[in-house]
């Protein structure tokens, strides 16, 4: 295999590692009887952008509906916080065509033409918190660390599933799998 295709495959077999090590977390308050809770009102709201912030709260309102939960503007048994944090990251895209000497190791690129590229995009972090409105308690936290990507059209979808996961076995104590 030549060394450039090898490489080629190493940038590759890391990036979608990567991909892989996304992660879905929740917890909650093991003391608390949240069959008790049945209504939510919309607390702080922290993102970079006012259409991530309504793809957001559109995922949260199914997933809570889908659990029998209600929102109403202000007074819910519950306060439902969000936090969408960002931040850079790269990818280098590498094009190359031709081959290389097959006979001389040491001129082996020398027929061939390879070019990087580098992008820089923002990923992505969602915090979801639900807090008890009376004592103002965190009641349950799911963290998303893969929630936003480079490409904006996407970003639905993975907060469409990412906050699916994360509402997987929510109420906590719920037998749905």
């Amino acid at each position: 295999m030549k060394s450039r295709t090898c490489w080629a495959l190493i940038v590759i077999t890391v990036l979608l590692m990567g991909a892989a090590w996304a992660e879905t977390l929740t917890d909650y308050d093991h003391r608390r009887k949240f069959p008790t809770y049945r209504t939510y009102s919309w607390g702080r709201f922290e993102t970079d952008d006012y259409i991530c912030e309504q793809r957001i709260k559109n995922a949260l309102d199914r997933q809570l509906a889908a659990k029998g939960w209600k929102q109403v503007p202000s007074g819910g048994d519950v306060v439902v916080s969000v936090i969408g944090i960002t931040h850079p990251d790269q990818t280098v895209h590498v094009t190359g065509c031709g081959w290389g000497g097959l006979g001389n190791t040491a001129d082996w690129n020398q027929s061939g033409v390879a070019r990087a590229s580098r992008t820089t995009y923002g990923i992505g972090t969602l915090v979801v918190e639900i807090f008890d409105s009376n004592s103002n308690n965190l009641l349950w936290r799911g963290i998303s660390d893969d929630t936003f990507s480079e490409e904006p059209d996407n970003d639905t979808k993975r907060i469409d599933k990412n906050v699916a996961r994360m509402f997987k076995r929510f109420p906590p104590g719920s037998t749905s799998k």
